[in-house]
């Protein structure tokens, strides 16, 4: 790698520390309300339960997202280029076992990852291969094998059970304050207000620390992409052309750039602006070492994959 090995540290180190935070931000506040629904005892179990939970380290199946997304696998012979590409990476990334291709017959431009280190797959949309070129592609694989090294998906599945059960400990508190507000009113009882807004809060507040983690490792993995490509401007270039594809057709034309924002707290992933900005700040000043097949700037012949493109059917299921 010939980016500064200064500004990868740095980036490193402040989404470590903001990952940490926001994982003991989420432990808390579940000990929190395990502590006002039932006190000491309560809150040293609920705690225990984090500890249990993030040693089983928990990750979707490949199995069930096959099961979810209709595709199918792609072979080495009918992907060459990119299973090039994913091999590279495994081997850079330190995976033990190359990650399954699969492919999902839909235009959308879309690409995630699941699994583990030992068994991981990464999805690809037929949108995104015959919209991105090799070299944005190699940017888009790297960013999910990212994920699979960076144990990302573990995390966000841990982070999930402990968002609902502290969703669930909140639920529950309410029932309880509502049961016994009357009792509290005709008997004249102080009210725990300061528990009574944790409770009524606690449901919000654990979905954004939830999408604040979520949105941590996205720039970790981008950093990590950086590195393992060496071209951290491909990834930039794919994630633009992400942003302007993702509109309709209509909106495109008679809209473009003008699609109402959603509020950045309520985001599962970081603005495209303040992605690319980051990930162009970290460009080489020399020549690094690509991948295989990625410096060719142009899209692979999908005609192996499907003589035509998906197109949407009844009931629903683009074929």
């Amino acid at each position: 790698m010939c980016m500064e090995r200064e500004r990868l540290s740095e980036h490193r180190l402040s989404n470590a520390l903001q990952a940490t935070l926001l994982l003991a931000a989420l432990a808390g506040l579940l000990g929190l309300l395990a502590w006002i629904l039932g006190g000491a005892p309560l809150a040293a179990i609920a705690l225990g339960m984090v500890v249990v939970l993030y040693l089983a380290n928990p990750a979707a199946s490949p199995r069930l997202v096959m099961m979810l997304f209709p595709g199918r696998v792609l072979h080495a012979e009918e992907a060459p280029r990119q299973y090039a590409m994913l091999a590279e990476l495994a081997r850079r990334a330190g995976l033990p076992r190359l990650p399954r291709l699969y492919y999902i017959p839909s235009s959308v431009m879309n690409a995630f990852a699941t699994g583990q280190r030992g068994d991981a797959l990464v999805a690809v949309s037929d949108g995104l291969l015959r919209r991105l070129d090799l070299r944005e592609q190699a940017g888009v694989l790297a960013h999910e094998i990212s994920h699979v090294a960076n144990g990302d998906l573990a995390v966000m599945a841990f982070a999930d059970l402990v968002s609902r059960i502290t969703g669930s400990f909140g639920l529950l508190g309410q029932v309880l304050l509502l049961l016994s507000l009357p009792a509290a009113l005709v008997a004249e009882v102080r009210v725990p207000w300061l528990a009574l807004i944790v409770l009524l809060a606690a449901p919000s507040l654990s979905a954004l620390v939830q999408l604040a983690l979520s949105r941590n490792r996205e720039y970790e993995a981008d950093l990590s992409a950086a590195e393992l490509t060496g071209d951290p401007a491909g990834l930039a270039s794919a994630l633009d052309k992400l942003e302007r594809y993702q509109g309709r057709f209509w909106e495109q034309i008679l809209m473009p750039g003008r699609r109402v924002p959603d509020p950045s707290l309520l985001r599962t992933h970081p603005q495209t602006e303040d992605r690319v900005e980051r990930l162009l700040a970290l460009v080489p000043r020399r020549p690094s070492s690509g991948l295989p097949f990625a410096g060719d700037a142009y899209p692979p012949a999908l005609d192996l994959l499907e003589p035509r493109r998906p197109r949407y059917r009844l009931p629903g299921v683009w074929y």
